[in-house]
């Protein structure tokens, strides 16, 4: 005997104690698939028998239930559960997570039941009454189980027939993972007949009109999946059904219910239906078809799913569109929703169901295309894509390939029919996701309109959950990024106490890693490292840039207060300057307002706005004087050092000094002599870098790359591109005080270097060591393409060389002292680098996500993981 259950299901034994229900568990399904009220009991009491626990016990079994059913894992309850009340939580769990409920029913006499447990009276010291009990009570609930919810009943009268039952999982025809296409997913086609024919042949397949109407051929590799809505409004719905059931029939195609197709098939079967919506259309064309036509359609229709899971589970189709939490289930919910979408129940001014934004709030990995409400052009929002496109509205009729990021459309021959509501923009939140490429966009160097971009509304609002716990991110860079739960809650309180606005956090820059210790004598930091580590891992080419003793900023600079709420969805604000750790770097907005006025006033004059073709930029630099962030740092920390070291030094000096008289104490002399020389030369190094600040005027800027404009990211331009056209916003310092100069922007000294020229090398040496003799910190080297792969992995993006004197800031007056830097010269950098190439990784898929027109909470992930990994415990002197 067959029994067939579906391969998501909740299974539940019903029967008295003594029935066989454990036995026949075990011999049909996984011990890890059944759960045991009996080994439950065991769990908390040691005694499976132990009544006195049944009431935790099934806390317990029904807890252990739900998180398998959450997970979509195939469960099986043995238990008597002979009462409702018994089966009542479990009902309700399967309906919770859409999983199948399935009755093994044994219905076996009590005596024969009490007679098994005398076998095991040890283990089982029941009385006959119970059993007794257990089966007066499934007697009178045996006829009322699929009233209570159970899909399938299969009941057992004799132990023949319990040994004859064979398990048969069969899978739910939502079920298409096994397929990994690839697919053209193709958007609602409501009858029309002659842009479906065209989409077809741009996408590749044969069409060959025959006599009983069009033959549509295999396109070898490929298989269209049809969003529903086969029908209504358009010129000719029969024809539509003719190619699609051909092709699904032939397995050279998929299709999903739509609600207009719910809708026509309660229709063909008889039920009283009102002709609305286009249904009108679509009966006067099939009252000129065949009887048997009428009930082939009915047929493909009524074994139609209301959704697909494909390509192992990344893609999924469904007319509405699908939360993740229903994919690959089955259940009246799940087809509500497919067919019809998240409903208010309230109709808007157009007398049109008022449906809510649900992809607003997708949090899973699997893509979804969908159809259902047309709109102008398709747009992402959080890995979910509705491609129609109001074809029979006079709009196009939309394909998306998958897994190619390609939209293809074809225009409508003609408007079949009024739309009650006007075709939207995509609304509220809708972006791209990393799958695909949106519809034409206006040009981002339009006016400004008093109505939002469609394509870069409002951002939507984050949720504690998108970042809290153990989180793990998908980066093209760095691979899978793991943030652990205690650095995320360390990031927590940065973000919440101290951030700026998270809309305005497209990009946190990364740590960077300095060389390896230097082996020669007199230095800790020295190019030489930098240029044998690129050499290693094969790279050819090197930028040496000079780095500059400031701060690292973020500028995002708009060309004004609109173009930054069209983009950016803030309000009353035209740009903002940001520390590495996501904070304003200007407590006094009227100071940050002046310094991107100068931004914005380079911008003009050079006409980077019409070049670029944008209405913002987004710059990485260093902010100078460094005593313009770090005064707190600089006057606790480096002034209290410097001072009292000095103080403190020349006392000894000096008392060395007047007893050096009367007894040589050459050698101690010349030590503290020595130290305070270090304590002078600490100061000198510190003060170096910092100028009094009383306006923007005394600021420098150092835009070192430039980060992004209107869709696009630069991170496939070389860094020495990056070099030669940002200096093109700093005037020379003789052309400064001219109008259109900038004194705040300055650009920085760099060379291009080839490895394998030894006179470059060297070259480069050099002026490494004349900027650092000069009292310059150092250089930065740069692979000379931003993403330079290894002999593993990515080279580091960046590595560090510090002068000798700049070091003494870091690692204290006294650090070149033998004992000091022998010691020093043992440090360790790995940690360091494995950080810097995971931040990197984050910074560029945020930004990436950002300029592709993702959702907030995508791109603020990553921001949010940058914050989270420098909690690390790394040595902040590296």
């Amino acid at each position: 005997m067959a029994v067939h259950v579906p391969e998501f299901a909740l299974v539940l034994l019903v029967g008295p104690s003594g029935c066989g229900k454990s036995t026949f568990a075990r011999t049909h399904f996984k011990p890890t698939e059944v759960l045991s009220s009996d080994f439950f009991r065991g769990m908390l009491s040691d005694d499976e028998t132990n009544q006195a626990v049944s009431g935790h016990a099934f806390e317990v079994l029904h807890l252990v239930c739900e998180k398998r059913l959450a997970a979509g894992r195939f469960t099986v309850v043995d238990a008597t559960n002979v009462r409702p009340d018994a089966r009542k939580p479990l009902v309700e769990l399967a309906r919770k997570y859409h999983a199948q409920l399935v009755a093994l029913v044994f219905d076996f006499p009590a005596e024969v039941c009490h007679a098994r447990n005398q076998l095991r009276a040890a283990e089982r010291p029941f009385g006959p009454h119970v059993t007794r009990n257990h089966a007066a009570e499934l007697a009178r609930s045996l006829g009322r189980l699929e009233e209570e919810g159970f899909r399938r009943v299969f009941v057992f009268r004799t132990e023949d027939e319990v040994n004859a039952v064979e398990i048969v999982r069969y899978p739910l025809p939502v079920n298409k993972r096994g397929d990994h296409g690839p697919f053209d997913v193709i958007g609602d086609v409501h009858g029309c007949l002659p842009e479906l024919l065209a989409l077809l042949e741009k996408l590749g397949y044969t069409v060959r009109k025959t006599e009983a109407g069009y033959d549509v051929g295999h396109l070898a590799g490929r298989k269209p999946v049809f969003v529903g809505d086969l029908c209504d409004r358009g010129p000719d719905t029969p024809g539509v059904f003719r190619i699609v059931m051909d092709l699904v029939q032939r397995g050279a195609a998929y299709c999903v219910l739509g609600n207009h197709d719910d809708k026509l098939l309660r229709w063909l079967k008889g039920t009283p239906t009102k002709l609305s919506h286009g249904l009108a259309e679509s009966v006067a064309q099939f009252d000129k078809e065949t009887p048997e036509f009428r009930d082939c359609v009915a047929g493909f229709l009524t074994k139609l799913p209301t959704h697909l899971v494909l390509d192992g589970g990344k893609l999924v189709v469904a007319h509405a569109g699908l939360p993740a939490e229903m994919h690959g289930r089955v259940s009246g919910k799940v087809r509500a929703f497919a067919l019809y979408g998240d409903t208010t129940g309230e109709s808007d001014e157009f007398g049109l169901p008022v449906r809510l934004n649900w992809a607003a709030n997708y949090r899973g990995r699997a893509t979804v295309v969908y159809g259902h409400t047309p709109t102008l052009s398709p747009a992402w929002e959080n890995r979910c894509i509705c491609i129609d496109t109001g074809c029979v509205f006079g709009g196009r009729l939309t394909a998306l390939r998958y897994p190619d990021p390609e939209l293809v459309s074809v225009p409508a021959e003609r408007e079949y029919a009024v739309s009650k509501r006007p075709l939207a923009s995509p609304g509220i939140g809708d972006r791209e996701s990393g799958i695909g490429k949106s519809g034409p966009a206006a040009s981002p160097t339009g006016a400004s309109s008093p109505t939002p971009d469609p394509r870069h509304p409002i951002p939507d609002v984050l949720d504690l959950a998108d970042v809290a716990g153990r989180r793990t991110i998908d980066t093209a860079f760095a691979g899978k990024v793991t943030v652990r739960e205690e650095n995320a809650a360390a990031a927590l309180e940065v973000v919440s106490r101290f951030a700026a606005d998270p809309r305005w956090l497209v990009y946190l820059p990364p740590t960077m890693s300095p060389v390896e210790a230097s082996p020669l004598p007199d230095f800790l930091e020295h190019p030489a490292e930098a240029f044998a580590y690129f050499r290693r891992e094969g790279i050819g080419r090197v930028v040496c840039e000079q780095k500059h003793m400031g701060s690292r900023a973020v500028v995002i600079v708009c060309r004004d207060a609109a173009a930054a709420h069209r983009r950016f969805g803030v309000t009353g604000e035209a740009g903002i300057v940001y520390t590495r750790t996501g904070r304003r770097f200007f407590d006094a907005p009227a100071t940050e307002a002046a310094f991107l006025d100068l931004v914005r006033t380079a911008l003009t004059e050079r006409d980077w706005w019409a070049k670029f073709g944008t209405n913002w930029f987004a710059f990485d630099g260093e902010l100078m004087p460094w005593s313009a962030k770090a005064q707190e740092l600089l006057r606790r920390q480096y002034a209290a050092t410097g001072s009292a070291s000095r103080a403190a030094l020349r006392e000894v000096v000096g008392v060395l000094a007047s007893r050096e008289r009367e007894r040589p104490e050459s050698e101690l002399h010349a030590r503290f002599g020595a130290k305070l020389d270090n304590a002078e030369r600490f100061v000198a190094a510190y003060r170096g870098y910092c100028w009094p600040v009383e306006s923007v005027a005394d600021l420098r800027f150092a835009p070192f790359f430039l980060l992004a404009t209107e869709g696009q990211h630069y991170f496939d331009r070389p860094h020495e591109w990056h070099m030669r056209t940002l200096a093109e916003l700093a005037s020379p310092e003789d052309r400064r005080d001219e109008p259109g100069g900038s004194k705040l922007l300055v650009a920085t000294p760099f060379c291009v270097v080839d490895l394998a020229d030894a006179p470059q090398v060297d070259a480069a040496t050099q002026w490494w060591l004349d900027l650092t003799n000069a009292g310059g910190e150092g250089m930065v080297v740069k692979p000379f393409d931003v993403l330079s792969k290894g002999k593993r992995f990515f080279a580091q993006p960046a590595l560090k060389v510090r002068g000798r004197e700049y070091l003494r800031i870091i690692y204290g007056p006294d650090y070149l002292m033998s004992e000091n830097l022998s010691r020093l010269k043992h440090r360790a950098v790995g940690s360091k680098r494995g950080l810097a190439a995971r931040e990197f990784g984050l910074g560029l898929e945020g930004l990436e996500r950002f300029t592709k027109g993702t959702g907030l909470r995508g791109v603020h992930e990553c921001a949010f993981a940058v914050l989270a990994l420098e909690s690390e415990p790394i040595d902040p002197r590296l």
